[in-house]
């Protein structure tokens, strides 16, 4: 099984650059872990969700931002199976290493680019897929910047806990099984399959963060009154 053998190759992993600050990798960390959950909190909007989740920015901003959007949009394509047609050359290099995970692990898709919608916990968000690699069945993620970071778990645990799959008439379906998380981090030079960890314990710390971030937007919005003064003064 695929999930017993990625426990195996976790040794064998190429390490991220960690040569960053401590303050810069630690503010990455925090920005990273908050963009996970301020894009999947959502309003009761459905339809308005969707549009919005559909057209959400990525994590990087300017060119690289515009190359992972546009890298995101040929994946999309790939997944369905279809042919993306002529691609720009400034994300070539890209796209080929994505071709290239496509052509070694042959995933099965059952799902792309789906909206994950919870209504116990008021959150959704956008999957780029769910796919079955050797047997396991992944929720899995695209990621073209630099580097992966250990808050893309909460994301991907939030798509795999999610209560339904939102289409955009409203109708709703099941979300798949899920035994397996991935990131297939693509840059021009090639790409890596990257397992991550999935679970109870780290939806926890999930929605944790959507209290924090409820506290952030709502709760504390007037919990200060004004400054009081003795009736003697």
């Amino acid at each position: 099984m695929l999930q017993i053998r990625w426990s195996l190759r976790l040794s064998q992993l190429p390490m991220y650059d960690t040569r960053m600050s401590v303050p810069s990798r630690a503010e990455a960390a925090l920005a990273s872990a908050w963009s996970a959950v301020v894009n999947l909190v959502t309003s009761d909007n459905r339809s308005g969700a969707i549009d919005l989740l559909k057209r959400a920015p990525g994590r990087s901003s300017g060119a690289a931002a515009d190359i992972g959007t546009q890298v995101h949009a040929v994946a999309e394509v790939l997944n369905r199976g279809e042919d993306p047609g002529l691609v720009h050359p400034d994300i070539e290099p890209w796209v080929n290493s994505y071709r290239q995970f496509l052509d070694d692990w042959q995933p099965s898709f059952s799902e792309v680019e789906s909206t994950v919608w919870s209504d116990a916990h008021q959150y959704a968000g956008t999957a780029d897929g769910f796919c079955s690699i050797d047997g396991d069945q992944l929720v899995m993620d695209l990621k073209s910047g630099k580097g992966v970071y250990e808050e893309t778990s909460l994301q991907l645990t939030a798509y795999a806990f999610g209560d339904y799959l939102l289409s955009p008439d409203g109708t709703e379906r099941p979300i798949p099984p899920v035994t397996a998380a991935a990131v297939v981090h693509v840059r021009p030079e090639g790409y890596e399959l990257v397992p991550v960890r999935i679970g109870e314990d780290i939806f926890e710390v999930f929605k944790s963060l959507l209290t924090v971030h409820q506290w952030d937007s709502e709760t504390k919005r007037g919990v200060l009154g004004a400054s009081l003064k003795p009736d003697n003064k």
